[in-house]
């Protein structure tokens, strides 16, 4: 079979479509990097690690926070870009709505029903955090709405390996991401290891599954999922996605493993914080 090394066809080289879209990417991984580079040092003050959260601003409900930040431009902005490009909806290949299915499955679950069925430790969370996250995610979502609109795929491209591992990927990280959740909600439902003394009232060891290789098999799952998104629709609209979100998920992780290691003595030593045997 003939690997097409670009299997659509998008803006043509040159015009203003074009270059602001591609500006934008390039733009996306300069965030990227500075984004890793400042959570890498501090950490983004909610969750565990919310001590300094009173600087980013007045105080807003967690749940209404949450929802601001990923529903509106991972649900709603995201299918506007997608359905505004979308100039002629009968060029569309049945891959291009897949995609933009694949994309809402997770989207709407991050940032609708995950919110609403979370057990927050704290029933607020800074204005700034999520702006923080609304922002970036306001272009993120765009590039890749943007890219899943207007690329017209070739015909029998969901028979292409890139397609199939791609959204196996994305499959696998999803189930992943979601069984993490779920073993840390139902910790806060049952007794756990920590006592009043550790600083840590209210978070518990995790055990079983991938929690017995990774402090975070939630990020991991997620990251594999955007790996698989970037591979699907092969584009530099996922790639940058998943480089700005792998930024995120390392530093983040590593900073929740260190907490673990600092508040818990009986903590697991050979873990490693996101990547099985490796970090």
């Amino acid at each position: 079979m003939y690997f097409e090394p670009i299997p659509y066809e998008f803006y043509k080289y040159g015009t203003a479509y074009f270059w602001v879209h591609f500006g934008l990417v390039i733009l996306g991984f300069v965030l990227a990097l500075v984004t890793y580079l400042s959570q890498r040092v501090n950490p983004a003050p909610y969750g565990k690690h919310d001590q300094t959260a009173a600087n980013w601003g007045p105080m807003i409900p967690q749940r209404l926070a949450h929802i601001s930040s990923d529903a509106i431009p991972g649900v709603l902005w995201f299918a506007l870009i997608f359905f505004l490009y979308s100039r002629d909806q009968s060029d569309k290949e049945i891959v291009n709505y897949v995609l933009f299915g694949v994309f809402l499955t997770h989207t709407v679950h991050r940032g609708i029903i995950h919110p609403l069925v979370m057990r927050y430790k704290s029933s607020k969370v800074a204005l700034g955090i999520c702006l923080g996250a609304l922002v970036p995610n306001f272009l993120y979502h765009f590039l890749n709405a943007n890219h899943i609109a207007v690329a017209r795929y070739d015909k029998n491209y969901y028979y292409d390996l890139r397609f199939i591992l791609g959204l196996l990927l994305f499959v696998i990280g999803f189930v992943i991401n979601r069984w993490a959740d779920w073993m840390l909600r139902s910790l806060r439902r049952t007794r756990g290891n920590f006592t009043e003394s550790s600083g840590c009232v209210g978070y518990y060891i995790p055990y079983g599954g991938l929690f017995e290789l990774v402090s975070c098999p939630n990020y991991f799952g997620e990251l594999v999922q955007w790996i698989g998104w970037t591979l699907a629709t092969w584009s530099l609209a996922g790639l940058v996605w998943t480089c700005f979100s792998a930024a995120t998920f390392l530093a983040r992780a590593y900073h929740n493993h260190m907490w673990y290691k600092e508040n818990f003595e009986n903590y697991p030593p050979n873990r490693k914080a996101i990547l099985p045997f490796l970090y």
